[in-house]
């Protein structure tokens, strides 16, 4: 069984759809970008359609790609746990007027951004052989923290059979979760076992590492997920992130490390005892391992956080080989598009590096790394999710079609207290809803 896993399993992407709410709130203390454009006027089609080309240049290549749909937004329930209640028009213009600061937080389309949706723990790890995910309880954020019930219930309604899959609860409140986004895994092959990296900025019990930002993953969380994940302790890693990073803004582990496979390419201010860290890692994941460090000469670490060079995504063809699906931002930086090309040219699987725009959603805090939740799966694990969710080429123009219907060009933050918006998007999520047939 182990061995018919190795030949057959591969890593699908499940890339969250841009909601038509995605705005500029400025809500994520801690993530540059996010402050950088708070209150700027933002595209929702323009940004759907960017990360919906992502997908299609990934599923072009032959990587599974799939999709999550947007969450609900406004969300009602939210507002009436403020004391917001009426209809919907009395609601949106009583929040307007008394807390208009909420409203950013109920149509956050912060869900896009699926690295924060779930840990995910594949078959070949897991004690009992099937595949595990824990949704983040995104405790850190308010408007993120309104995505875990949803989150929940999407991952179970997806990820439905039992005899493959698991999906269990959201860990403690008090042990505050950021998913994927803080976690790697690496192997020889996807369907071998790996070594399982979680990151974490703190421990909950402790004072705070850092001066300016919150450290948003907690020590505990990680290992509650590892322990309920049922991992071989002897092939888990559990390694502080450096205050200084997150400081600089890196909230998630993902914008100062990226793995794949056997490959792992890190900034050497990523990690507390970071020395320590990476020889921990290759002892447990034996030979074969290819870290490479980042110096801060080669590129400073605010270069790492402008262009997001670490949250580029890392594609492993049939073949073996490696292409970077790196932001635009990258290119444009003297610095960062150097060392793409040093990459290219060296000793390791990076034979190629496409660079993909998505600049609505790195300007609002998330590059192509964090649009995505890797899942490795077998063709068993793959045949036994709903097929409306794939991205095959017809469904690929469906949702282009229905985007460029029901989403608006241009949206500002005054513009949520509009009834109109709320009716528009009840619209394209009840069409979206008779499409995926959930």
């Amino acid at each position: 069984m182990k061995e018919e896993r190795t030949m057959t399993a591969q890593e699908a992407n499940f890339d969250g759809l841009i909601g038509p709410t995605h705005h500029y709130g400025g809500l994520s203390p801690g993530n540059v970008a996010s402050q950088q454009h708070r209150h700027q006027v933002s595209s929702p089609r323009r940004a759907a359609l960017q990360g919906l080309a992502k997908m299609k240049r990934a599923a072009d290549m032959g990587t599974p790609q799939a999709f999550l749909p947007p969450q609900p937004r406004p969300d009602w329930r939210f507002l009436a746990e403020q004391g917001f209640e009426g209809d919907h028009a009395q609601v949106l213009a009583d929040v307007k007027a008394k807390r208009p600061e909420l409203l950013s937080v109920a149509f956050s389309a912060s869900s896009m951004w699926t690295a924060n949706a779930a840990t995910v723990s594949p078959s070949a790890d897991t004690s009992d052989g099937r595949v595990h995910f824990t949704p983040a309880n995104l405790q850190s954020m308010p408007h993120r923290r309104i995505e875990a019930n949803q989150t929940s219930h999407i991952l179970r309604t997806i990820f439905h059979d039992a005899r493959y899959f698991v999906v269990h609860d959201p860990v403690d409140a008090d042990w505050s979760d950021e998913g994927a986004a803080n976690h790697t895994r690496l192997c020889r092959r996807y369907g071998e076992p790996g070594v399982e990296l979680f990151v974490y900025g703190r421990e909950a019990d402790q004072s705070a590492p850092t001066e300016k930002f919150v450290a948003r993953q907690t020590k505990e969380a990680c290992e509650a997920i590892a322990r309920q994940h049922g991992l071989d302790p002897a092939r888990v890693v559990f390694a502080q992130q450096s205050p200084e990073a997150i400081d600089s803004g890196v909230f998630h582990n993902d914008v100062i490390a990226v793995g794949n496979m056997a490959l792992h390419l890190v900034h050497e201010k990523a990690y507390v005892d970071q020395e320590r860290v990476l020889a921990e890692l290759a002892d447990k994941f034996g030979p074969g391992l290819q870290t490479i460090v980042i110096s801060d000469y080669e590129l400073k670490l605010k270069e790492a956080v402008s262009t997001y060079f670490f949250n580029s995504q890392l594609l492993t063809s049939l073949t073996g080989t490696m292409t970077v699906f790196a932001p635009v931002e990258c290119g444009e930086v003297q610095a960062s598009n150097r060392l793409l090309s040093v990459l290219m040219k060296g000793e390791n699987p990076i034979v190629d590096c496409q660079f993909v725009d998505l600049r609505e959603s790195m300007q609002n805090g998330g590059g192509p790394a964090c649009l995505r939740l890797r899942v490795v799966l077998t063709e068993e694990e793959r045949a036994a999710i709903p097929k409306t969710v794939w991205l095959t080429d017809a469904r690929y123009r469906q949702l282009k079609e229905w985007i460029q219907r029901h989403y608006r060009d241009r949206l500002h933050v005054d513009d949520l207290a509009d009834s109109k918006l709320a009716e528009e998007v009840d619209a394209a999520m009840e069409e979206l809803t008779g499409l995926l047939g959930f």
